[in-house]
């Protein structure tokens, strides 16, 4: 199929980005990488009067390490540019070890890391590898800007705190503590297929060896990614242990998700699955916080 019709612009600055979204409003879409939005205009999925194509941007393309630490990754760096950054693999292994699994090289060469969490697709990778890192993200509009916690930035699916004449401009990932280990784990039909369940993990221990900060996240498994309260709540101040892993599952699994039936799998299957991912991500990140690889 082919698209609706749309009026086309390509700004050569953020300045003239932000006054075209401004003048457009409802009826302007922000076009990053296109390796989402344009397939589901193709299928009438999306319809937008109007694109504003940002790719002659060239200030909105970078890897930079602020003073505080961390990463900070503008909006229109290519995954590939990402998943290859030696930098980003020193600071967040986490965003490098779930690049592999967007689609495929293709794919990544032109698709954007701030492009897919504006998306907020729910079986998306980056939504909830950013949800993980506690990201923080810069939102600009004409004659204004604004931060946003990834924790309030995802409304539904395909849906985000981005109002019309916005545009995700920064993606800010903290420093991750000391003794932190982390991990990413996926099942799909084929490699480069749709998520049907996914999991990423953060866990940082204590001089003590037992837990001081942890985050689970939970994808296409509900209609955003989602963190399990259940593992903070268990685990946090605890020792771990595999008995405690299985748990948390079995509670995550059983009572934080919600799960649909589509053509890629069904809910029961998806619930499964998320069991035994929780399992598998938890104990490779223990493993790597505890600085024995995995």
């Amino acid at each position: 199929m082919k698209p609706a019709a749309f009026d086309y612009y390509a700004p050569a600055s953020v300045e003239e980005a932000l006054d075209q979204l401004a003048e457009l409003g409802y009826n302007g879409k922000v076009l990053a990488g296109g390796q989402s939005l344009i397939p589901a205009m193709n299928f009438r999925m999306a319809r937008p009067a109007a694109l504003v194509d940002l790719n002659n941007i060239k200030d909105l393309g970078y890897i930079k390490e602020p003073g505080e630490g961390g990463l900070a990754i503008g909006t229109m760096t290519r995954d590939s540019v990402v998943e290859h950054s030696k930098v980003v693999m020193d600071k967040a292994p986490l965003v490098v070890e779930a690049m592999p699994f967007i689609g495929h090289s293709q794919i990544r060469n032109r698709g954007t890391f701030g492009g897919a969490i504006a998306h907020a697709d729910p079986a998306g990778q980056l939504p909830g590898i950013a949800l993980a890192m506690r990201a923080r993200l810069h939102i600009l509009k004409k004659g204004s800007d604004r931060w946003e916690s990834i924790d309030d930035f995802f409304l539904g699916p395909f849906m985000t705190v981005i109002e019309p004449d916005e545009m995700l401009a920064e993606v800010v990932l903290p420093p991750l503590p000391e003794k932190t280990g982390t991990s990413y784990k996926q099942v799909s039909r084929q490699h480069g297929s749709t998520t049907q369940a996914a999991i990423a993990s953060v866990v940082s221990l204590d001089d003590k060896g037992k837990v001081a900060s942890l985050r689970v996240v939970m994808m296409s498994v509900g209609a955003t990614p989602l963190v399990s309260s259940a593992a903070e709540e268990m685990l946090v101040g605890q020792e771990p242990s595999e008995a405690a892993f299985r748990e948390i599952a079995t509670k995550a699994s059983e009572t934080e998700i919600d799960p649909s039936t589509d053509m890629h799998a069904t809910a029961e299957y998806r619930r499964h699955a998320t069991h035994e991912l929780i399992i598998q991500s938890l104990t490779c990140a223990l493993e790597r916080a505890k600085g024995k690889g995995g």
